[in-house]
């Protein structure tokens, strides 16, 4: 069974499509996967086959947070996008799926997959690591957690997802028509399995999901001898573990306001800063201060003592997998779901917010993720987490809703 793998996002929309293609890859089923060229370091490291989606990401990213965290924010920054790509992303994976027996698709280029699939009569199966399914057991993850009625919770999944819908529609239908020779689309596919790489113990699956929606386990790359860089290595033997606090993907913040109001809140604390695609203050870092570049969070987050970032799904299943409490500090989108969800599993504070960081609020977060309870939360849940094989099940089920 030959698969095409498409997505469009950031590292942690495309890295665990990356897991998911190398489980596929060996188990007997090639996998190519379509992707942002800038995100694309993990399938080369795998060997897995990949080609680069037109676009940057990083670009889109800037824009996306520099216009607000609202939804009606997000979804203009959506229709602009939609507009300058999704031609090009059709038709790059309308030429790679003719040789194909199925299609995986998901991210900013769910649809895209969806349409190519439906061009060429293939089966199709959705992936997410972000939970779009309808449910009334928590309310859309775009949407602020505690503003919705639980009684709301079902709608408001389909009028998010609507809102998504209207933003792609129309370049979508162009493309559908002038690349692949279809009608246009009028309606959301809702027929379609659904396998997300989230771990069951952070998100439960919900009862009231279709019987094909399942929640597989977050999708890691394997395991693998992660040797530190040698000054790294120093930083981490010269003291007791320190805070790691990373942005990853996320730009078009205020860092010279951000990063020093933290690491003033994190003195005398060692801190190993990652800065990500935002980059470094213009002002000089303490000595506390380690600045480190990309490295694994399976094996670099085990090694602190706490996990100051964004609450992209990615980041936070990796913090929380590593058995150690989280600040978040949400910007857009998804983020502020996770925040929500690691508070209510009790490794997290509520969430930060740029716009308060005021010694007092920054001390009282940081002092509840230091007390003895949260940390024994957090090695709890890494306990269970570490039990889960996210990729193993998702082979298992892609294989067998591609037979059906």
């Amino acid at each position: 069974m030959r698969l095409l793998a498409l997505t469009y996002g950031t590292e942690g929309d495309t890295r665990p499509l990356a897991a998911l293609c190398h489980g596929l890859i060996g188990a007997g089923h090639p996998a190519t996967l379509l992707a942002d060229g800038g995100t694309l370091d993990s399938a080369r490291a795998l060997g897995v086959p990949h080609a680069a989606l037109e676009g940057d990401i990083r670009q889109e990213i800037g824009a996306l947070v520099a216009g607000g965290s609202g939804v009606a924010a997000a979804t203009r920054g959506l229709a602009g996008l939609a507009r300058r790509h999704i031609a090009g992303w059709t038709q790059q994976a309308d030429a790679a799926a003719r040789e194909c027996d199925a299609i995986l698709t998901g991210g900013l280029a769910a649809f895209v997959g969806m349409s190519v699939a439906e061009r060429h009569g293939l089966p199709l199966i959705g992936t997410g690591m972000i939970p779009l399914t309808p449910t009334r057991a928590f309310p859309s993850p775009f949407l602020p957690p505690g503003r919705i009625a639980d009684w709301l919770g079902r709608a408001s999944h389909g009028l998010v997802n609507g809102l998504i819908w209207r933003q792609f529609r129309g370049p979508l239908n162009r493309a559908r028509q002038q690349v692949l020779g279809l009608p246009p689309r009028r309606s959301l596919w809702t027929s379609q399995p659904m396998l997300y790489g989230i771990s069951p113990s952070l998100l439960p699956r919900p009862d009231d999901w279709p019987a094909d929606h399942r929640i597989c386990g977050q999708w890691r790359l394997p395991e693998t001898e992660w040797v530190p860089p040698a000054d790294l290595q120093a930083f981490l033997d010269a003291g007791p573990p320190p805070v790691y606090l990373g942005f990853g993907s996320m730009a078009g913040f205020d860092r010279e306001k951000v990063l020093p109001a933290l690491l003033a809140a994190l003195a005398p604390r060692r801190v190993l800063l990652f800065p990500g695609w935002a980059g470094l203050p213009d002002t000089p870092l303490p000595d506390n201060v380690f600045v480190t570049g990309p490295a694994p969070h399976e094996a670099l987050l085990p090694l602190c003592a706490l996990a100051i970032h964004h609450g992209g799904s990615g980041t936070s299943h990796s913090a929380c997998r590593a058995g150690v409490p989280s600040l978040v500090m949400p910007f857009a989108g998804d983020q502020f779901f996770w925040a929500d969800r690691l508070r209510r599993l009790g490794v997290a504070p509520p969430a930060l917010s740029p716009k308060r960081l005021d010694g007092p609020t920054l001390a009282k977060a940081i002092a509840f993720a230091e007390q003895a309870q949260t940390r024994a939360n957090a090695a709890t849940l890494g306990q269970a987490m570490a039990a889960e094989d996210g990729v193993a099940t998702a082979v298992a089920a892609i294989e067998a809703l591609a037979r059906r």
